[in-house]
């Protein structure tokens, strides 16, 4: 249905899981020329924390939400950014951290990353491709979030390489399970390579910040390449949290979904 006052977002309510026992909300964001374009398919963007990317009445902190929407009409409509779906996916509440993270920690819980996987690629995406013009294969296809949810992102963004040729991970969570992602990554298989944005805020802890520079290192030990098919940012000013996040949307828009050519 469609959200008030929101022309290009819909919200499908009570999305229901085989794997997964909560249900969740699904909001979907078409591109400017949607209705117009007749039978053109557009790349699709899923990003975790649905509840924090549109609204600011459902966002985690209220009012402070990462206004996906406005930024990404704004990019596309100055020819910068190619026309794209971008679906936020809402996190089951308190079962958050064991959605997103890919191993158990003891006192902490966890270790369902696998299993949210799975109704990502098995329910969601087929769910989205039928209701809405989406192109498929892998350099039409993202996955991002923040925090656990960019942990969450790199995790299945290697699993899924297949799937998911565009990451957008902003402050990843790499402290989980004694740094648990690095080994992954040193581990993964890379029969495709997928395109990484990946920051950190100047103003997170140190921790943070050195967590995020060895995941970095681990990418251009496997062979990422900076500007080609890494993107890795320190920014400066910025704390743990979502105006934070919502700053970079550009950005890691223009990065993953440049325009393209005419006729492309």
């Amino acid at each position: 249905m469609p959200v008030a006052n929101r022309p290009h977002l819909l919200k499908h309510e009570g999305f229901r899981s085989r794997f997964l026992k909560d249900a969740r909300d699904l909001i979907v964001y078409l591109p400017p020329g949607y209705d117009e374009s007749g039978g053109r398919r557009y790349p699709v963007l899923y990003l975790q924390d649905g509840q924090n990317l549109f609204d600011g009445e459902t966002a985690y902190v209220p009012g402070m939400d990462w206004h996906v929407g406005e930024t990404a009409d704004r990019w596309i409509e100055s020819g910068e950014v190619e026309p794209l779906i971008i679906v936020g996916i809402y996190h089951a509440g308190p079962r958050r951290i064991e959605e997103y993270t890919p191993t158990r920690v003891r006192r902490l819980g966890g270790g369902k990353a696998d299993v949210y996987g799975r109704m990502l690629i098995e329910e969601i995406l087929p769910f989205i491709g039928m209701r809405y013009r989406t192109a498929g294969g892998p350099e039409r296809t993202g996955l991002g979030g923040s925090s656990l949810g960019g942990l969450a992102a790199m995790y299945l963004g290697l699993r899924y390489a297949a799937v998911f040729g565009k990451l957008a991970v902003l402050s990843p969570s790499v402290w989980w399970g004694q740094r648990e992602i690095l080994r992954i990554v040193r581990k993964a298989p890379l029969e495709q390579r997928p395109k990484v944005w990946l920051d950190i805020g100047g103003e997170e802890s140190a921790r943070a910040v050195a967590d995020v520079a060895l995941l970095r290192d681990a990418l251009l030990e496997r062979g990422w390449a900076p500007g080609r098919d890494l993107h890795y940012a320190v920014v400066e000013r910025a704390a743990h949290n979502e105006a934070a996040w919502g700053e970079r949307v550009g950005d890691f828009l223009k990065f993953l979904f440049p325009a393209r050519g005419p006729g492309l």
